[in-house]
């Protein structure tokens, strides 16, 4: 039986606002779990569900097997960091850390051996006599982990933790976390907006958009095999290129190249399409420039170059679409010029128009 189990969850506002469809998924023990997608998706209100900060209009939430609907915070044994720290200013660090305990009447010696080995593992020991003003915000964010982890709870939820943190500070808040997910094994369900944070991670992450879950997966599946437009747009970065073309006796033309689905496609699935408007998708990394076997060939009109360092992203207009590759700094082509490049078959995704779900075969690993 899975640790935590939400059952056709649904939060309807008093207004009449419908914040979370029918939300299903099982949690194991120990998992890290990403829910993602953009603002006012659902994913914070699910969270503050899970916390029992939100009652939960229909469906059952179960911990363990047991129905934990009408439980309060304490009694789930839940613990939570906020994106606004929640610290308490006019408190020492150490204080911070301990606060949770002292209200549960945990001896002082025990209380000082946890804060001292809590702070060792974030790094705060030196800290521990100074306000969090006198932090920055990476500090300040650590002691906010510090004072969940230190609790021995058995599920940690985050809401958009590192939103407030620099570039520099999240990548290094990121591995932090995770570390610390390693060395304590509680359960975690993390909210962010950002999906490099729930790509590197996740064990499984949730994509959620309009209050309905999109798609459930490890990060490879998400990436690789998204099952619809929505979850290939958002998944990866620079997102998925998409260029709608009308499918005719089996091929469609994308910028005046002609590409025949045969290769990508079962005839079967080729013939219901025929006549009809078709997404193509393909992912920016995932061409190669010239030409090459088992792939598509598409001329396009190059833009703009950026250079990013480690490679350079390549605007491109294809007819009157347009497109971006991802290609190695040392290739990168001049602009104001015509490029021939190549998509692989396997790199290729199709999807119903109408329906937005993809149409081709899973890529395998």
């Amino acid at each position: 039986m899975a640790y935590l189990t939400l059952k056709n969850i649904n939060k309807i506002y008093p207004n009449g606002f419908h914040a979370v469809h029918d939300f299903n998924l099982e949690i194991e023990r120990g998992e890290f779990i990403v829910f993602v997608g953009p603002s006012g998706c659902g994913k914070s209100t699910t969270l503050r569900m899970i916390a029992g900060l939100e009652n939960i209009s229909k469906g059952d939430f179960l911990i363990d097997g047991v129905r934990a609907n009408d439980k309060g915070p304490r009694e789930r044994q839940i613990a939570m960091v906020f994106q606004s720290y929640a610290l308490y200013p006019h408190m020492s660090v150490y204080d911070n850390l301990a606060f949770g305990l002292t209200l549960q009447g945990v001896d002082e010696d025990v209380i000082e051996e946890r804060v001292l080995k809590t702070a060792k593992i974030l790094g705060l020991t030196e800290y521990l006599d100074r306000k969090p003003r006198a932090l920055s915000g990476g500090q300040r964010q650590r002691v906010a982990v510090g004072r969940a982890i230190i609790r021995k709870v058995g599920v940690f939820l985050m809401d958009e933790p590192l939103s407030n943190l620099d570039a520099k500070q999240r990548v290094t808040m990121r591995s932090e976390i995770t570390q610390i997910h390693r060395e304590t094994k509680a359960t975690t369900i993390y909210v962010t907006h950002d999906q490099t944070e729930a790509m590197t991670m996740a064990d499984r992450i949730v994509v959620m958009k309009d209050g309905y879950i999109q798609q459930v997966g490890t990060p490879y599946e998400l990436y690789f095999n998204p099952v619809n437009l929505f979850v290939a747009g958002f998944i990866g970065e620079p997102p998925m290129n998409f260029i709608t073309a009308t499918v005719s006796e089996g091929k469609v033309s994308v910028g005046g190249n002609v590409l025949d689905l045969q290769h990508v496609l079962s005839k079967e699935k080729l013939d219901s399409y025929e006549g009809k408007e078709i997404v193509v998708g393909f992912r920016p990394e995932g061409i190669v420039l010239g030409e090459q076997s088992d792939a598509y060939g598409i001329d396009a009109f190059v833009e703009l170059t950026e250079l990013l360092g480690d490679n350079t992203n390549v605007y491109v207009n294809i007819g009157e679409d347009r497109a971006i590759l991802k290609v190695d700094p040392h290739d990168t082509p001049k602009t104001d010029v015509n490029i021939r490049f190549s998509i692989p078959y396997d790199n290729v995704y199709l999807f119903d128009k109408d329906t937005e779900q993809v149409v081709t075969e899973p890529k395998r690993k």
